[in-house]
C-alpha cells in the first residue's frame, strides 16, 4: 500500500530504521519475514512482535503514531491496549451487520481498559457507478451510524468503495498523494482531520 519492500536497516544503536515513503515512516512483520512466509500471532508471541514494533524500532520524532490492527478483541488489541500508552482507538467497520458485532466489541474492549474511543469510519459505504452515477449501499446503508448512535459516539467519515482506492492501494501510491483532487482522497483527508481535531496537540 506504501510501495514499501526490502528489510530494516539498523542504526548505530542496533535499533530497526523504519522504511520511508511519502514522509511516512512505516513497520511491519510483513518486512522481517519472507513475503510469502506466513505469520501465527499467538500468545506470548504476539506481544513479542509488538514489543519488536514498538521499542525496538527508531521511530525518531513524530507527530503521531498510528498502529493498525485487525477486528476484534483479540491477543493484539489486549496487548497493545496494555502495554502501550494510547491517545485514542478509531474503529473502521463496513456497513454490513456482521462487521459491525467486532467493531462494537471492539469499542467496548477499548472502553473497559480505558482507551479513548474517537468515533467510527464507515468503510465502503457506497458505491457510485462510473457510467450512469447511481449510488449503491452494496453492504448496507448507514451502519456504522446506527451503530454511533448506540454507542454514543461520532461517525469521523465515509469511505467509499471505488475503484480509484483500490488501484491507488494496489500500486502503492495513496489516493491521497496520487489524486489529491479526487472525491475519494478529500474522504480520507476529512477522516484525518477529524481524529487530529480529537486528539491532544503532539509534543513540540
Amino acid at each position: 500500500m506504501m510501495n514499501l519492500k526490502g528489510n530494516p536497516e539498523l542504526s548505530q544503536s542496533n535499533l530497526m530504521r523504519p522504511l520511508l515513503n511519502y514522509g511516512i515512516a512505516c513497520m511491519s512483520m510483513g518486512f522481517l519475514v519472507e513475503e510469502t512466509a506466513p505469520v501465527v500471532w499467538r500468545g506470548l508471541m504476539v506481544m513479542s512482535a509488538i514489543e519488536k514494533l514498538l521499542r525496538q524500532v527508531d521511530w525518531g520524532q513524530l507527530d503521531y503514531l498510528v498502529v493498525d490492527m485487525p477486528p476484534g478483541t483479540g491477543d493484539v488489541q489486549l496487548s497493545v491496549s496494555q502495554n502501550v500508552p494510547i491517545s485514542g482507538a478509531v474503529i473502521v467497520s463496513t456497513p454490513q451487520d456482521i462487521a459491525l458485532m467486532d467493531a462494537h466489541k471492539g469499542a467496548e474492549m477499548f472502553r473497559k481498559v480505558h482507551v479513548p474511543v474517537l468515533g467510527l469510519v464507515q468503510n465502503m459505504s457506497v458505491f457510485q457507478c462510473p457510467k450512469c452515477k447511481h449510488r449503491t449501499h452494496i453492504f448496507g446503508a448507514d451502519g456504522a451510524r446506527k451503530l454511533a448512535r448506540v454507542l454514543d459516539l461520532d461517525v469521523l467519515g465515509d469511505i467509499p468503495l471505488h475503484l480509484n482506492i483500490r488501484e491507488a492501494s494496489d500500486t502503492g501510491q495513496p489516493i491521497v498523494f496520487s489524486q489529491p483532487e479526487s472525491d475519494e482522497a478529500k474522504a480520507y483527508l476529512r477522516v484525518a482531520a477529524e481524529v487530529v481535531r480529537r486528539l491532544p496537540p503532539p509534543p513540540q
